[in-house]
Parts: C-alpha cells; sequence; structure tokens
C-alpha cells in the first residue's frame, strides 16, 4: 500500500489501493442532482475545443517516480479512450515538493490549464490547490486524506470514512448492533478508531469498547490475548480491526485472539483494509468468516490486463485514481457541458463508473467509492455482497 501524507500528520499511513477497469463514463444524465453547490466553482469550457488538464506528479522524486510513471500511463490510457473528446493533458513535475508543486500549479494554469489532476500526496496537493484557488481552479488530487479536502481541493483515494460505513450498513443489515473497535496507537490507527466511530454514529450501531495496542510484538500479543474478556464484557458481538493487513501485526491478531476467547463463531471479525491483498492471512483462525470491503474485481482486473498490454507491465495500485479523473472529466466534457469542469459538474448524484467500480465527488470534496463486502471461506475470498452499480443499489 502507499502512504499518503497530510500537511499536518506526516505519519498518516492510509489505505489507498484502488486500480480498476473500462473507460469511466458519466451516469445517466436525467438523474442527475448536485450533492451540494458550495464547492460550485471553476471555469467555464467550450466542449467542442481542446481542454488541457494539467497533471502534477513526483517525476523528479526518486522514491515515487514509478508512480509518477504509471499515473501518467493510466491517464493517457483514459485519454485513449475519449471518443470525441479532445484532453490536451500537460504534465508538470512537483519534485515531491509542496513549494515545487505550488510554483507548477500556477504555471500550468498560468498555460491554460482548465483543470489540476494530482499531486500525489496529500500535504502537496494542499500547497497546490491554494495558489490556484482564486483562479476558480479545481485540483482532483490522487490523496485518500479527507482532512485535506474542501474548496477546490478534491480526493480521488479511497478514504476510510468510506470503507467503514460500506461495512457496517452491512452489519446493520446482517445483525451486528454493538461493536468492539481494536486500533494501534499510532495516527493511522486513530484515523481508522475516528472512520469506524463515526459509521456507527451514522448507521445507529452501538461503539461498546476502544481498545488501543501498544507498537510493539508484546504490546499486540497482550492486547490480543485480553480482547476476548474485554469484548465479552462490553456487550460487543464484533470486533472491528483497523490494521492494515499488510502489517506484522495481524497474523498475531488473527491467530491469539481466537486462542483467548475470542472466537470468531460467537465475534464476528471485521478488517477496514482489504485482507486480500496479503491471502496468507486467510489461514489465521480470526480470518474465518471476517469480513472486509474492495473495490468491483472484475472492473480491477479488466484495467490492469488492458494497462498491462499497453506498457507491458502492471500498473502501481494508485495509477487507477489517474485514469478514473481523466476519463471522469472526458466525460462530461462529451455531455457538451460548458461548467464541465466546475465543482457542481464534478459532484453530480449520478457520479461515475470508476476502474474499481462506481464513485462520485462530494461538494465536501471527499468522495465515495463502490465496494463490495468479501469473506473468507476455507481459506479463500468469498464475495457476500456485490459492489454496487450506480448509486441506487445496494450499499447506498
Amino acid at each position: 500500500m502507499f502512504a499518503v501524507l497530510s500537511r499536518a500528520r506526516k505519519a498518516l499511513c492510509t489505505a489507498a489501493v484502488v486500480a480498476g477497469a473500462g473507460l469511466v463514463t458519466a451516469c445517466d444524465v436525467s438523474t442527475m442532482t448536485d450533492l451540494g453547490a458550495s464547492n460550485s466553482g471553476g471555469p467555464r469550457i467550450n466542449p467542442n475545443e481542446s481542454v488541457r488538464v494539467a497533471l502534477l506528479v513526483p517525476q523528479s522524486d526518486s522514491g515515487a517516480a514509478s508512480i509518477a510513471r504509471d499515473l501518467e500511463n493510466a491517464a493517457r490510457l483514459a485519454i485513449a479512450d475519449l471518443d470525441g473528446v479532445n484532453i490536451d493533458l500537460a504534465v508538470y513535475d512537483t519534485a515531491g515538493s509542496g513549494a515545487t508543486a505550488a510554483a507548477q500549479a500556477q504555471r500550468a494554469v498560468d498555460e491554460g490549464a482548465k483543470i489540476i489532476l494530482g499531486p500525489l500526496r496529500g500535504e502537496v496537493a494542499v500547497e497546490a490547490s491554494k495558489v490556484v484557488a482564486d483562479e476558480g481552479v479545481n485540483v482532483l488530487s490522487f490523496s485518500n486524506n479527507p482532512s485535506i479536502a474542501g474548496g477546490n481541493l478534491f480526493v480521488l483515494g479511497p478514504t476510510f470514512e468510506n470503507t467503514a460505513d460500506r461495512l457496517m450498513q452491512y452489519g446493520r443489515r446482517n445483525g451486528l448492533s454493538s461493536i468492539a473497535i481494536l486500533h494501534s496507537e499510532d495516527v493511522p490507527g486513530q484515523f481508522g478508531r475516528n472512520a469506524i466511530q463515526q459509521a456507527a454514529s451514522q448507521n445507529g450501531v452501538r461503539v461498546a469498547t476502544v481498545q488501543p495496542y501498544p507498537l510493539s510484538v508484546e504490546g499486540v500479543t497482550s492486547t490480543a490475548q485480553s480482547m476476548g474478556d474485554i469484548a465479552r464484557n462490553s456487550g460487543a458481538d464484533s470486533v472491528f480491526i483497523t490494521t492494515d493487513a499488510t502489517n506484522a501485526a495481524m497474523p498475531l491478531l488473527l491467530q491469539v485472539m481466537p486462542e483467548n476467547g475470542l472466537s470468531p463463531s460467537e465475534f464476528q471479525y471485521v478488517g477496514l483494509t482489504r485482507w486480500d491483498v496479503k491471502p496468507e492471512l486467510f489461514a489465521y483462525p480470526g480470518a474465518n468468516g471476517a469480513w472486509f470491503a474492495l473495490p468491483n474485481q472484475n472492473m480491477q482486473r479488466s484495467f490492469t490486463a488492458r494497462y498491462s498490454a499497453a506498457y507491458g507491465e502492471n500498473p502501481h495500485p494508485l495509477a487507477g485514481l489517474a485514469f478514473d479523473g481523466i476519463a471522469a472529466i472526458g466525460a462530461l466534457v462529451k455531455q457538451g457541458r460548458g461548467d464541465a469542469l466546475t465543482g457542481r459538474a464534478l459532484t453530480q448524484s449520478a457520479g461515475f463508473q470508476g476502474t474499481g467500480g462506481v464513485f462520485r465527488l462530494k461538494s465536501d470534496g471527499t468522495n465515495e467509492r463502490g465496494l463490495a463486502v468479501a469473506t473468507v471461506r476455507n481459506n479463500q475470498m468469498v464475495i457476500l455482497d456485490p459492489a454496487p452499480s450506480s448509486f441506487s443499489g445496494a450499499g447506498f
């Protein structure tokens, strides 16, 4: 997974793994309404002429240059799919720096860009968005940190809030009423905890107990050994785990908790991150029957296949975000809208069909993505509730 860093908390490391398939298209125009008018600014365009889009990526940042390349490749793949729409993509190097990104964003607008796609990291996107806000240019960043969103800055990355809400809705419909939250004592764990608490409140689910664990083998083990008693005494019927699947704590949690009174036959295990990215976890007793959410897998596989055919290798997991952003812009322009790049158009309630399924941007700058709910049976992932195909479908 890739860590998306906020300006205020550079330790933030939320899950941002997205890729997908097919051309992003605007949904049925007849059903479009705005999600809110507070973010309605943006330049008017002539949809029959070339539209310049600036892509801000860290080309000269040695730690992210390969990601920058894949983002650009995916954007160009999306442009190739736009029948009847002329997108002029101009690529600018941020070098991973907020100051450089700000200068490049201003340069891009001075050179005719009507919208900015990127930058990659949250704190860099903030700097880029600030300098073009007074010119009414919107920024579709690749960040997944909702705390930076708002005004002319949108985040395209999948958020903990969206995932927690999807899982909580599914859980509520399937009998969950009182949850225990297990999280690490760091910024990612706190962000995950907050997202789960918010989702529980919105869906009428009681938070019975919140249990942090220290960032050490001893701390994880001790907490895992006590979680059975903690959950039982609190009246919880499930345990939501914020820990990333790739974290070394996960095998310990999924082995030790069932051995110490937190049986999956009595308590529903729920993961806030995608466990399918680490299928070795499926063999642990705590994974059996657990729930987690993920994007539309058919669409993700299709995008990966198309990218690989075009560029000879698989895309970085974040590449689909660039594809989504470019193709959503193109879909709106294709509708013949002079306001295609305004907040009002970008936040149409019907959303778009993206690389990992349906998604939409919200007037507060965050996003919603349609997710499937999966479980583990016989060491294999099984889809319990498919990702919705529209925002009138299940899960919304």
